[in-house]
């Protein structure tokens, strides 16, 4: 009996597993079911394995699930093959590391590729980037954005595309092309800014944006309205029908306080939603043109619409916000 426990308790051989675990795979002494020829005898002709191979380094971590290769100019952090909306990822370019980027969703019908993260969200956080040489020079460079959900995960990362002399002869009243990007670095959406007259005296002439998504295909429009006392724009579609209205204080001025651009219905009777000038502080305020901004807009608002309300507030801010220094 003990000799018999003995063989039962012993080592499977060639195999590394610890008395009294079954086999890996059956053998002889494990013929599998009836019928069963078995497992294959072992192909002959391979070569044995070198006795000075290196063996394993300990102390690696298993892969972690839901990381990716990152994109060009994103750093990510894990090994290939695994789903890319389950990683936060950084741009490094143009943001600070560290910063998590907001989970893709899954795509959904009738919807531009990039604009699916727009449909679970109802506000939207764009903080302007600092850059040294424009603080220490006052030479104007080209302006950058991350583009936030209300947890503070990036959505996109917006990226004005001047040239130096349109930028430092025409001011805030430059024309531009704003590219933002995804967390892939695709560009999902193209706003348009045409150069035009900011002079009240010309109606005729008035500030306008267009806004496309994918870039080439345009979604939208914000067209300046005129009025002697108050900033006003109207929302449009693709077709340039008037969807929404965006009006704003007599007064444009941030001092200690938020400045609110009411976003309303077309008959002017419902408040659906604001863009906000955020107070930075005092220094910011003084001494660069680096704004935030916070986007309100109701939920279930179509996301091209959530689209053309960004083209809304970068418009708005060229237009009122882009002085330096208090200039």
């Amino acid at each position: 009996m003990n000799k018999q426990n003995a063989q039962m308790n012993a080592p499977h051989p060639g195999t590394h597993l610890p008395a009294g675990y079954p086999p890996e795979y059956p053998s002889a002494a494990y013929p599998g079911p009836p019928g069963s020829t078995g497992y294959p005898a072992p192909q002959l002709g391979y070569p044995a394995p070198q006795p000075d191979y290196p063996a394993p380094q300990p102390g690696y971590p298993a892969p972690q699930p839901g990381y990716s290769v990152s994109p060009a100019g994103y750093s990510g952090g894990g090994p290939v093959g695994f789903p890319v909306q389950h990683q936060p990822m950084s741009y490094q370019s143009g943001g600070p590391a560290g910063v998590p980027w907001m989970p893709a969703p899954p795509p959904t019908s009738n919807c531009p590729p990039g604009l699916e993260y727009l449909s679970q969200i109802d506000q939207l956080l764009i903080h302007q980037q600092i850059e040294l040489l424009e603080v220490l020079t006052g030479f104007e460079t080209s302006n950058k954005y991350e583009i936030k959900n209300s947890l503070g995960q990036r959505i996109y990362f917006a990226a004005e595309d001047t040239d130096c002399c349109t930028r430092n002869c025409c001011g805030p009243s430059r024309p531009f092309t704003m590219r933002i990007l995804d967390n892939m670095g695709r560009e999902v959406i193209t706003l348009e800014r045409p150069l035009r007259c900011t002079s009240c005296c010309f109606p005729c002439c008035l500030q306008e944006i267009e806004v496309h998504a994918p870039p080439g295909v345009p979604i939208g429009y914000v067209n300046q309205t005129w009025d002697l006392c108050l900033p006003k724009f109207t929302v449009q579609n693709e077709r340039r029908e008037d969807v929404l209205k965006i009006t704003g204080p007599c007064i444009v001025c941030s001092c200690c306080a938020d400045v609110d651009f009411e976003i309303k219905s077309l008959d002017d009777k419902y408040v659906v939603g604001k863009i906000s000038k955020q107070w930075t502080g005092l220094v910011r305020e003084l001494f660069t043109d680096v704004d935030n901004f916070g986007i309100q807009f109701p939920l279930d608002l179509d996301v091209k619409m959530k689209a053309v309300m960004l083209g809304a507030c970068f418009l708005i801010d060229f237009m009122f916000f882009e002085n330096t220094r208090g200039e």
